[in-house]
């Protein structure tokens, strides 16, 4: 009995010593204000600085082939450029007051990286997409580059400034009262939060409603063997192989094939036990080089084919993941979630935070090595669409930067400075009209820089 006891103490002891209550927690974030009053989030800080230079950058590490055309995807329109411009405002990001708590962050959280996929039980879900960037950063680096892309998204679309403020305050909004609302919740009711197609349909303006219903109808029919329909053809000897279309696809030479060989059977070792013997009964059958996005236009990604015994296909994707453009800038302190290792494999980073910010994830994620690059792999095509944003009304448009507020909250909930956070934002708009007239201004500063990269 005594030893129980002794023990209960030391566990107790080893546990207690950095754990604080919520509402400890809501009472230093809502201390803060008076050491950074909300209102000085919206001050925007220019720097010194050459955009150029600084997306050029990664150009170094690029397939230098298809450097052009990442280049071209990025000079479509201010929007565009805005996309593939992670970097450049990271780098921005860096240099803005922000409140020093820090989150497992998205690092690319546009609403153009919000959409459809297929969970698990085959549920079509809406939520974040993209986290090639994702790592332990400022909650309001997330928040401003998602309130910015609603501004250039929206003047995009041709929407009066008048209503682009509006949009944009009412995504901030949506994220704002979220998180006070999550901060109420339990870790696990957080955690298993997500937001499906049928509470979608349940809460959309009829209006609205026949847009998303097409987008859904479309992602259900994005599967493997759509792709093999779409992307396949037969060789002289019968076989099944991917089609030439470059420079979007393009077969591989000796070399890379034989580093894709070795790649997937390390993605196999880092798979769960479940998909590994499932992948058991396919065999490797072809690969091909695939260009995709815009920001990520000239890293390594490739699409390779599998087939089971009875000849059906399965596609899985393999993406290059390099060094965060959050770590890159960002200056990790007291806050920082502890969820990178001290010598990081970038794909494993990638599906780690993606696990986390997404309330379901594609459970063939998994990662590897080849040629001295770091990669991840998933599921090609698996149910996956987006909302094609220029086809919404206003009221529909409104609705959808709703969604993509509430979900950054949520994922942002998963972290343990929500508390802190909930306490610094107050019950009124300050915070939703700081992040507005930020975005505002650096919507302005994208313009700047969209003339000097297509000049």
């Amino acid at each position: 009995m005594g030893s129980q006891m002794v023990s209960r103490r030391i566990y107790a002891d080893r546990t207690e010593q950095s754990f604080e209550s919520a509402e400890e927690r809501r009472a230093q974030g809502k201390a803060y204000r008076k050491e950074l009053p909300i209102e000085e989030l919206g001050r925007y800080v220019r720097s010194d600085r050459d955009p150029v230079a600084i997306l050029k950058k990664q150009d170094e590490t690029r397939l230098p082939d298809l450097v052009p055309l990442r280049h071209e995807r990025m000079s479509a329109s201010p929007f565009t450029f805005y996309r593939g411009s992670a970097r450049l405002m990271a780098f921005d990001l860096a240099q803005q007051p922000n409140t020093g708590q820090q989150v497992v962050a998205c690092g690319d959280a546009h609403i153009s990286n919000f959409g459809f996929f297929a969970s698990p039980e085959r549920r079509l879900v809406f939520d974040l997409n993209d986290f090639d960037e994702a790592a332990p950063g400022p909650w309001e680096w997330d928040v401003r580059r998602m309130v910015a892309s609603v501004v250039l998204g929206a003047k995009d679309a041709n929407y009066s400034d008048e209503d682009v403020q509006h949009l944009a305050q009412q995504t901030a909004h949506a994220y704002r009262i979220a998180i006070r609302g999550l901060s109420q919740q339990s870790a696990l009711e957080r955690y298993y939060q997500s937001i499906d197609e049928q509470l979608i349909v349940d809460r959309l303006d009829a209006s609205s409603l026949p847009a998303f219903q097409k987008v859904a109808a479309k992602a259900r029919r994005r599967t493997s063997v759509q792709a093999v329909t779409k992307m396949t053809e037969l060789d002289e000897n019968g076989r099944l192989q991917f089609r030439e279309d470059a420079p979007v696809l393009t077969h591989l030479i000796d070399a890379p094939a034989r580093d894709l060989r070795k790649l997937y059977r390390e993605y196999l070792a880092s798979a769960s036990p479940d998909i590994r013997l499932l992948l058991e009964k396919y065999r490797l059958i072809d690969g091909a080089r695939r260009v995709v996005g815009v920001g990520s236009v000239g890293t390594r990604c490739y699409v390779v084919l599998l087939q089971d015994a009875v000849g059906q296909p399965l596609v899985l994707q393999i993406k290059e993941a390099v060094t965060s453009v959050v770590t890159e800038f960002n200056k990790p302190n007291a806050s920082t979630p502890d969820t990178l290792q001290r010598r990081e494999h970038n794909g494993k980073r990638v599906v780690d935070h993606q696990r986390i910010l997404q309330a379901v994830s594609d459970p063939f994620l998994g990662w590897g090595s080849a040629g001295g690059h770091d990669f991840y792999i998933r599921q090609f095509r698996d149910m996956k669409g987006s909302i094609d944003l220029s086809k919404l009304n206003a009221r529909g448009f409104e609705e959808y930067v709703t969604g993509c507020g509430l979900l950054l909250a949520r994922a942002h909930s998963q972290s343990p400075a929500l508390h802190w956070i909930a306490g610094y934002l107050t019950k009124g708009a300050k915070f939703d009209k700081a992040m507005t007239r930020w975005s505002m201004a650096y919507a302005e500063q994208v313009d700047e820089d969209y003339k000097r990269f297509v000049a």
